[in-house]
């Protein structure tokens, strides 16, 4: 028996004890009763050998693991160990009931097909030892209970056997779905980090990149005509690098957006609009409502869709005119950005899925989720864009 499960060590020290109980009680049934003549010293040699035999067996030639086949060691010993109870059957038929741990050695380690036969033929041998010994009138029980106790003792093990056959396939299974389940839990991970990446690269440092860009061309254009409007737009210029490089600082250490480092939403969001204000748009902030305390994570969201929003009207909308408002209500908290721009054709009615140019709008929309919230996009032609974010105070996770 395997030694590694304490099941089988159990059973595998009563088949043993069984065994050792059946040949010592045949033994002695032997000297008490059948011998005498001439093969008694060869018979006694033969139960001595039929003991060494079945010990050397299950040290040298251990049965299979279940649901393994057996190795060739083993059947030759299986096949021997066998032979040779038959031979001591011919010489001693006291022997006869020390075939139960042979018969459960060979179903536990041969397949069904091969088991079963001979488990009929060992049986049928214990028959015709019985009715050889018996004294008087044929009893019965000596045809008639050999078979039984056999058919049961196969049918349980058979029956065990498949059903450990069919629990490892299911083990197998499950141990193989786990490992789907894992991958698709990294494939999933990775996914979700590179759009958080993204969004936090496209809302933060190309956001202001792109100002950055936008600022050192106008002070290329007038460098010439205009030294002090030239300095000026290298000194909002540099500003935003610094801006740009405690972004960067915070982003590698994942944490909260700079502009929330010392400062409230509601001062955030007002800083954001003085600093999206000048030549050609001007933005304006509002708070509505009695202000309360926010998780960082949904003010740092709600942050992040301001910016791109603002990035968005910069770049896109050619808009004179933005407004950040800042809504607390009892059971939400709301962040409108308006434009007088010229705004977009929608792909359906106010509140529906907007065209996805770049990644702007699809990052804001993740931001929201992200915290439990939602956002919708109204855009018409010539008339401008509002993008409004709705998050409950009562943050519940997204769903996966």
């Amino acid at each position: 028996m395997n030694h590694t499960d304490p099941d089988e060590r159990w059973l595998g020290a009563i088949v043993h004890g069984a065994f050792f109980l059946l040949l010592g009680s045949s033994f002695a049934r032997f000297l008490s009763r059948d011998q005498g003549g001439a093969r008694t010293g060869w018979t006694v040699a033969l139960f001595a050998f039929f003991c060494l035999l079945y010990v050397l067996g299950h040290l040298l030639a251990p049965p299979p693991r279940p649901g393994l086949p057996p190795t060739r060691r083993h059947l030759v010993w299986l096949c021997s160990v066998t032979g040779v109870w038959v031979v001591l059957l011919v010489l001693a038929p006291s022997a006869t009931w020390c075939v139960m741990p042979l018969l459960f050695a060979g179903l536990h380690a041969l397949p069904p097909r091969i088991a079963v036969p001979a488990a009929a033929v060992l049986t049928a041998l214990v028959v015709l030892s019985e009715i050889r010994v018996a004294d008087g009138p044929l009893n019965p029980n000596m045809v008639v209970a050999p078979p039984a106790v056999a058919a049961v003792a196969t049918a349980v093990l058979v029956h065990l056997q498949r059903q450990g056959a069919r629990q490892r396939v299911l083990i197998e299974d499950l141990v193989r779905t786990r490992h789907e389940l894992a991958a698709t839990e990294r494939r999933a991970g990775v996914l979700a980090e590179r759009q958080r990446l993204s969004a936090e690269i496209h809302d933060t440092l190309a956001q202001e990149l792109s100002s950055q860009r936008m600022l050192l061309q106008a002070a290329e254009r007038v460098w010439d005509t205009g030294r002090g409007a030239a300095r000026e737009h290298v000194r909002a210029a540099a500003e935003i690098t610094s801006r740009s490089l405690a972004e960067a600082r915070r982003f590698v250490h994942d944490l909260a957006p700079a502009d929330l480092a010392e400062r409230s939403l509601a001062e955030a969001l007002g800083e954001l609009a003085r600093r999206e204000s000048g030549p050609g748009l001007t933005v304006e902030f509002r708070v509505d409502g009695e202000q309360g305390p926010l998780p960082e994570r949904v003010a740092a969201a709600l942050l992040r869709i301001a910016q791109g929003a603002l990035g968005n009207v910069r770049e896109h909308a050619a808009a004179t005119r933005a407004a950040l408002t800042l809504t607390w209500l009892d059971d939400q908290v709301s962040l409108d950005v308006a434009d007088n721009g010229r705004g977009f054709e929608q792909a359906g009615p106010p509140g529906c899925e907007a065209p996805t140019r770049g990644h702007g709008l699809p990052a804001m929309r993740i931001r929201a989720r992200h915290v439990g919230g939602t956002l919708t996009v109204e855009s018409t032609p010539g008339e401008g864009t509002v993008v409004s974010a709705a998050v409950p105070l009562v943050v519940k996770e997204p769903a996966l």
